[in-house]
């Protein structure tokens, strides 16, 4: 090899093209903020929820009804739900969804958590685990009134 051919080593570059190929969903996931402004927190694993089934309540394009909220379902809210067209209490075994049971935590719909509140059906909502983009359709002072912080594993409570 001749001296102008010569490539040398940077490890600074390297750690760039590295940083650059990463996996999209890794680097969203690290820019992904919550309704306080802090790090979007997992909503749930158990259902597994999400738009993306990854457990959190992050939203993209794909996802048209923004599937935002990190909600806390009661059966008052699961039949209010179920009288809009959003049956969430029947399994769909083939798109892994399990149906949910109250006292489930579920990445529901902005817009769907709006309407229930309107409607007097509100469900709770974990605000470390909805999704910024939610105040786009609901105002923060609204989550905070219906906030709750309930474990992710809500088994042990009484």
């Amino acid at each position: 090899m001749r001296g102008t051919d010569a490539v040398r080593f940077d490890p600074s570059a390297a750690l760039q093209i590295r940083a650059a190929s990463a996996a999209p969903e890794i680097l969203s996931e690290m820019a992904e903020r919550n309704v306080l402004g802090g790090p979007l927190e997992s909503c749930s694993a158990e259902p597994l929820t999400g738009f993306y089934r990854d457990g959190c309540c992050r939203t993209g394009p794909e996802d048209i009804g923004r599937h935002t909220v990190c909600a806390v379902v009661s059966a008052e809210f699961l039949e209010h739900q179920r009288s809009i067209g959003n049956d969430l209490v029947t399994p769909i075994p083939q798109f892994g969804f399990p149906g949910l049971e109250p006292g489930d935590r579920w990445c529901v719909c902005a817009a769907n958590w709006l309407r229930a509140h309107q409607d007097g059906a509100a469900a709770f909502v974990v605000l470390a685990a909805t999704h910024e983009r939610t105040l786009e359709i609901v105002p923060l002072e609204l989550l905070e009134r219906y906030a709750v912080d309930v474990p992710a594993d809500a088994s042990g409570l009484e």
